[in-house]
């Protein structure tokens, strides 16, 4: 399917009914031209996390296009620099910083290879999203409005610069791997924020953990038991830093607390679990295959269908399309032994999920949360992987502490790794005064100033540059991190003046 091309496109409804609609994908149609002409094309390049090297190519071939000074770092961050245009040579250099993968999160029932297929973007309304999978709008609007701006032939703008970090959404590997001397201006903005009109001054540090409760596979009952698959599904998911605050369901909990009412009612075996995906994913869905004896399928399901009711009115409000299934599946060979089964379960019941505690020196701003993101047998262990967040260090830690208590009482092993600090916010920031007075004068209001409870690239990048001032900006984006990600179409053009204007009007050294 080309960029220019409108299909017809079969959608299955809530109720279950295939509605025909017109999707359009012509994305080089919108405003402005510039930024979303890159992002269409950026699309069509596959960038999930440890696969980005098409998506470098390209961004080395638009800048050998452009005429534009370029090079790739041994982290794999592509860089390009400018120098000032006639008479702005005075002018503080700026820098602008995106990060070129995505999150590779899909619909269960949609077939997609992230490695290979591109994403199937079209325009919905006064929005952008893509058909069963994630659209990469994070961060790839971020990349094209840097592109579009670097590449401008009638910019006007002191010493430009652009910076696209590599591995971002699995453990910031481009801003860790980043050399000082490599970068040479004053001021970096940050273009992977999430809500337009909104400056950002701070963001979380993390922290992952990684569990492994080992196991020898017990001989399955021979005869007596009925197989069974326990799914839950339908959950909204999303950022596990951005959304936390909404406090959704999360999948890998919500299989849990049934499996362990289950496991009161009758002799329930576990074969395997399999939940979540990605660490900054909220899980949306998660299955376990059990047996359990013959005679009790009709009070497990009923069992099951009476938790469906519990957790509907548990997150009124919240979640409108949570679905509980028990169905049948094929015998299993082996199980979990009972007595591992048994302390998984009361680890995974035990363990913090969702919001920690909140800011007091910010409304309404998470100060530390853990996401359950991931949880799979395979045979020899159960493996599960947790992000903590938080912008207080020794909270972080604290969690942490607890987190290994859980588990390793339940006789798991507890590794953490990949922890990074916050970015502490600066109120008297000369580049937040600066980009405030900007917004009033083009939009007429004052921008909301925050922090977000997210691992922002800025916090790694201002460690190795310390004297940078930085600030963190961009277009609205729903449902990051989840196969309902959109971005608001108005918002990319608001975004995109606000950046040009704040190139064009840059401090003065």
């Amino acid at each position: 399917v080309t960029d220019n091309e409108v299909t017809t496109h079969d959608h299955i409804g809530p109720e279950g009914n295939v509605n025909s609609n017109i999707m359009d994908r012509n994305l080089k149609s919108l405003k402005p031209e510039s930024v979303w002409a890159r992002f269409a094309e950026i699309v069509r390049i596959p960038r999930p996390s440890h696969s980005e090297d098409k998506i470098r190519r390209y961004l080395v071939e638009f800048a050998e296009s452009h005429g534009i000074e370029h090079c790739v770092d041994e982290a794999g961050n592509v860089y390009m620099r400018k120098e000032a245009t006639a008479g702005m040579e005075n002018r503080m250099g700026l820098i602008m910083q995106a990060h070129v993968d995505m999150v590779a999160q899909k619909n269960k029932d949609k077939e997609f290879d992230f490695e290979n297929d591109p994403i199937d973007a079209y325009i919905d309304g006064d929005r952008v999203t893509a058909d069963g999978t994630t659209l990469g709008a994070d961060d790839g609007i971020g990349v094209a409005a840097a592109l579009a701006a670097i590449s401008s032939d009638t910019l006007a703008h002191g010493p430009l610069e652009a910076l696209f970090t590599a591995t971002e959404e699995t453990g910031m590997d481009g801003a860790f791997g980043l050399k000082p001397g490599l970068l040479k201006g004053d001021i970096l903005l940050n273009l992977d924020s999430e809500t337009e009109g909104e400056l950002y001054v701070g963001c979380a540090g993390g922290l992952d953990a990684n569990v492994r409760l080992p196991y020898k596979a017990a001989a399955a009952p021979a005869l007596g038991y009925a197989t069974l698959c326990v799914n839950v599904r339908g959950c909204k998911g999303g950022h596990s830093g951005i959304q936390i605050i909404c406090q959704r369901a999360n999948a890998n909990r919500l299989l849990f607390r049934l499996l362990r009412q289950i496991s009161r009612l009758c002799d329930m075996k576990l074969c395997s679990v399999d939940g979540g995906g990605l660490r900054n994913a909220i899980p949306r869905e998660a299955e376990a295959v059990i047996m359990v004896p013959d005679g009790d399928v009709a009070k497990v399901k009923s069992t099951a269908a009476e938790f469906l009711k519990t957790v509907t009115a548990e997150f009124a409000g919240i979640e409108d399309s949570i679905a509980v299934d028990v169905t049948d599946a094929e015998p299993c060979g082996e199980i979990i032994p009972d007595d591992v089964a048994a302390r998984l379960m009361a680890a995974m019941v035990a363990c913090h999920d969702g919001v920690a505690r909140m800011s007091t020196a910010m409304e309404g701003l998470v100060q530390t949360s853990n996401n359950v993101a991931r949880v799979v047998s395979d045979g020899e262990a159960v493996t599960i992987n947790m992000l903590m967040r938080s912008s207080v260090r020794s909270e972080k830690e604290a969690l942490a502490d607890s987190i290994d208590a859980v588990f390793t009482l339940a006789g798991a092993e507890v590794v953490f790794s990949g922890g990074y600090d916050g970015w502490n916010p600066n109120m008297d920031s000369p580049i937040l005064k600066t980009m405030i007075g900007m917004y009033e004068q083009l939009y007429g209001r004052r921008p909301a100033v925050t922090a977000i409870h997210a691992g922002l690239e800025c916090g790694i990048i201002g460690g190795k540059y310390p004297n940078l001032d930085m600030i963190s900006f961009g277009p609205t984006i729903n449902y990051p991190h989840s196969p309902d990600e959109n971005v608001e179409i108005e918002s990319v053009q608001r975004f995109y003046d606000f950046l040009i204007h704040t190139i064009e009007n840059a401090p003065e050294k």
